[in-house]
């Protein structure tokens, strides 16, 4: 693969939950010298969450940016592929801004992902979502890196 280009990429595999990711390939790679990209696979359980990692919003906005498409079309046929899962789509924010206003945010994302579903064939019933604002973080706000991981939608299975 041609290295210094941005990749995604996507993984899925009967009675697992999908992986995806988008990454920057850089450096020279080669067969003695190869790229080794490790995909943690979760099996579908209660309790199991997926942090959806291209789906794509521009800055304080809740409107699905088109680059988001192949992501929900992923979500979309998992759950036809499994009709017995019920997931909570949640999104979550950085620290900048007042935390009423990210709330509002997180929620609103969270719910763009939700009628996208509707919109898809999913029945609502099977479907809740909530906002968390910036009270849940997996990183530090500290640094540009750790606010863009903060900034996430994921998806967490209730019921299968």
């Amino acid at each position: 693969m041609p290295t210094e280009k941005n990749y995604g990429l996507n993984v899925s595999k009967p009675g697992y939950l999908f992986y995806s990711d988008h990454f920057e390939l850089t450096g020279e790679h080669s067969s003695s010298k190869p790229f080794i990209y490790n995909v943690p696979l979760q099996q579908i359980q209660v309790g199991e969450t997926v942090i959806l990692k291209n789906i794509f919003f521009d800055t304080d906005k809740f409107n699905l940016k088109d680059e988001s498409k192949n992501e929900l079309e992923r979500l979309v046929q998992l759950l036809k592929n499994n009709p017995k899962i019920h997931i909570e789509i949640s999104g979550h924010t950085d620290n900048h801004g007042s935390p009423d206003h990210n709330l509002v945010l997180s929620r609103n994302r969270a719910q763009a992902v939700f009628d996208y579903l509707i919109a898809n064939g999913i029945a609502k019933e099977r479907l809740s979502y909530a906002g968390f604002g910036m009270t849940r973080p997996i990183d530090t706000n500290d640094s540009e890196e750790g606010r863009a991981k903060n900034r996430r939608t994921e998806f967490k299975v209730v019921s299968n």
